[in-house]
């Protein structure tokens, strides 16, 4: 049966309840599921609804329902197609019965396949669900989060719907064909992009539950899809320069000589960088004060030289930390379901940010031990979290099972860090993270792209994932400068590696240098904050002149763009715009555009063509049309061509739109 309540459509047949209801402007929300009822909200990524009218229609056993620019056609057994305002089909779910459609037309099928599986899971409510579409010729699809590989386009992927260090899953995507879907579910899965069909499986799950738009560009759809889960905040001013980060400043006053060096020199510095195991004991978020005496003292030295501090969080309790047993007590901590909870990762478990009342715990930590000596930016790492061999089946939060809920774990650990400081009074709050969810993007959340290894391949990998993030909904984004692991500051080799990876970072949303260098230096005591190793030095002046000639060079570029990259900042706060973007995001028209994954534009005047392969000196640059000019050289180009560009080991091909602001700021 098909009936109408207010502005929703829904279809009651058997055991599913299927629901379409315009979600804004050009948009719906579909829900299905066997159970009574469709679920709360708690673990939707959106935005309550926006009201929006609806044309809905019902003729017998088909309906169909329109807002805007989207349609959607209900069939007469329950199968859903999406199509655009002049009648292309957009989406359709996959079916093979003996009434499946294609078109307009009906036909029948022997295998019997439909497209919404519910599999129930013996003696609970939980189903694994397996939902079906056709799959579109030709069709490119971007978007879904990060991933460690070098594919922009994720047609002919497999994509796991899991959380690990360096990959985040934000699974929305945005297709050439002209729509957007979010995946509105935190459950473990994958979704296989085929050329046959596209296949998404939720473990455990009690509803399907996606969001759909449509638009004539790639920002239109981008544009929507932020209104529908949220923006970012106004990035404050101290995002806009140059991070300098390393594992790990040991001392204090380790951290405070490396600020007045570069402070000597004449380098601006926007933010510095306190790393883990600076406390007594996992979970007790504070400093040991046998390594750092006086924090505010630091906070107050550092402000004065126009330097903010940044401290690690992480999310892990030690048995031995002074709250782990208030936090048992209270069930403010993640469950194991079989065995010991110590052991989660290393000899500690996970807090549950899932739970309000954890959230509140925590931050009450942060607030007295950090917060209160002045420091309002923090990193929150271990987001994932990095559970000991992520067995997403052995873990429990409040919210649910872990293969239920635990994709929303970055998404509520933000929203702990946020919560708190936007209660304190604080606007503009930035707080870094190694992963996020679809909506982690509205609490602040600056997503890096975790552990990776300091190589030309890692460097490639990143390109793509710093598209796709910012196409997901997720606007800031950055990576460690040089790659995480692997790097020694004598090796000429990964100098060359973070030379590229330096220019290339400057045309980032955050420019940020950390990394875990070797040759490691020892601990300095064997407790507390003292007993772990450190890295080498990670400073600008650590790879020999050269080096620093080109870091501090590109430093300079970076200052001299920043009221562009403000500019910037204040588009991805007001309207959901992805700082760095594919060339098709700026020229939807041009097919050339589409096909261009290996350099990008950085807002809409910049457009940047990073050097992704050791020993080049050069390399093709496609450029779209208008007039651009190389900041290297100013030589001026007409588009609608490839050309090739010199890329000297001193600098990137990097050009500017003619005529543009930016030009005078980056060309004297």
């Amino acid at each position: 049966m098909i009936y109408r309540k207010n502005n929703q459509l829904f279809r009651r047949n058997d055991k599913e309840l299927l629901l379409v209801e315009p979600w804004g402007k050009n948009s719906f929300r579909v829900r299905a599921t066997q159970r009574s009822a469709f679920l709360p909200d708690e673990l939707s990524a959106l935005l309550p609804v926006q009201e929006t009218e609806a044309e809905i229609s019902i003729d017998g056993d088909r309906a169909r329902i329109v807002n805007g620019k989207l349609t959607c056609q209900m069939m007469e057994d329950g199968i859903l197609q999406f199509t655009d305002r002049k009648g292309k089909v957009l989406l359709q779910e996959y079916d093979r019965t003996r009434s499946m459609y294609e078109g307009s037309g009906k036909f029948a099928s022997a295998l019997e396949i439909v497209p919404r599986t519910f599999m129930p899971k013996a003696g609970a409510d939980g189903y694994k669900l397996i939902y079906r579409l056709e799959a579109n010729e030709g069709e490119k699809i971007f978007g879904m989060g990060q991933y460690q590989q070098p594919y922009l386009d994720m047609k002919g992927c497999v994509v796991e719907l899991a959380q690990r260090n360096s990959q985040a899953s934000v699974p929305f995507l945005i297709s050439s064909r002209g729509y957007g879907m979010l995946w509105n579910n935190p459950a473990i899965g994958k979704v296989t992009f085929g050329k046959n069909l596209t296949e998404w499986i939720a473990e455990n799950t009690k509803q399907l539950d996606y969001w759909i738009t449509a638009g004539d560009t790639p920002a239109e759809i981008e544009e929507a899809y932020a209104d529908a889960a949220g923006k970012v905040p106004m990035m404050p001013e101290y995002g806009l320069g140059f991070w300098q980060c390393k594992l790990r400043y040991q001392t204090q006053e380790e951290l405070l000589e490396v600020a007045r060096e570069y402070r000597r020199r004449g380098i601006p510095v926007d933010v510095i960088v306190a790393d883990f195991f600076h406390w007594p004991h996992e979970g007790d978020w504070k400093f040991d004060k046998d390594f750092w005496p006086d924090p505010a003292a630091m906070v107050k030295e550092l402000e004065e030289m126009g330097t903010k501090l940044m401290v690690s969080i992480w999310p892990t309790v030690d048995g031995e930390s002074e709250n782990y047993e208030k936090m048992r007590e209270m069930g403010y901590l993640a469950r194991s379901e079989y065995g010991k909870r110590l052991g989660q990762i290393g000899n500690a478990c996970f807090f549950d940010p899932t739970n309000p009342d954890a959230r509140k715990f925590v931050w009450e930590r942060i607030k007295e031990n950090y917060y209160k000596d002045g420091i309002q930016i923090f990193w929150l790492d271990e987001a994932e979290p990095e559970f000991t061999g992520y067995e997403y089946e052995h873990y429990r939060y409040f919210a649910g099972a872990d293969l239920e809920v635990g994709n929303m774990y970055p998404k509520a650990y933000a929203q702990m860090a946020y919560d708190g400081m936007e209660e304190a009074g604080q606007e503009n709050i930035v707080n870094l993270l190694r992963c996020a969810w679809a909506g982690s993007q509205r609490y602040g959340a600056l997503v890096w792209s975790g552990d990776i290894d300091s190589s030309f391949r890692a460097l490639r990998n990143q390109l793509a994932a710093g598209l796709n993030m910012g196409l997901a909904g997720i606007p800031w984004w950055t990576t460690d400068i040089g790659g995480f692991h692997g790097g020694n500051i004598h090796d000429e080799g990964f100098r060359e590696v973070l030379v590229r990876w330096f220019a290339w970072g400057c045309f980032l949303p955050v420019m940020r240098l950390h990394g875990f260098r070797e040759p490691f230096k020892p601990a300095l005591s064997e407790s507390g904050g003292g007993k772990q190793i450190s890295g080498a030095e990670n400073e600008i002046w650590s790879y020999g002149d050269r080096v620093y000639e080109i870091c501090r060079k590109y430093i300079t570029l970076r200052e001299n763009m920043r009221p562009y990259v403000r500019s910037l900042m204040k588009a991805a706060h007001e309207k959901g715009t992805p700082l760095i973007r594919p060339l098709f995001y700026d020229f939807p028209e041009d097919e050339k555009a589409w096909e261009t994954g290996d350099e990008h534009m950085f807002g809409p005047d910049v457009l940047v063509a990073p050097v992704l392969y050791e020993n080049m000196r050069e390399r093709s640059v496609y450029l779209p049309e208008g007039s651009w000019r190389n900041i290297n050289d100013g030589e001026c180009f007409e588009g609608g061509r490839t050309i090739t560009a010199p890329a000297p080991y001193e600098a990137i091909p990097v050009f500017v739109k003619a005529g543009s602001e930016v030009e005078k700021m980056l060309i004297p």
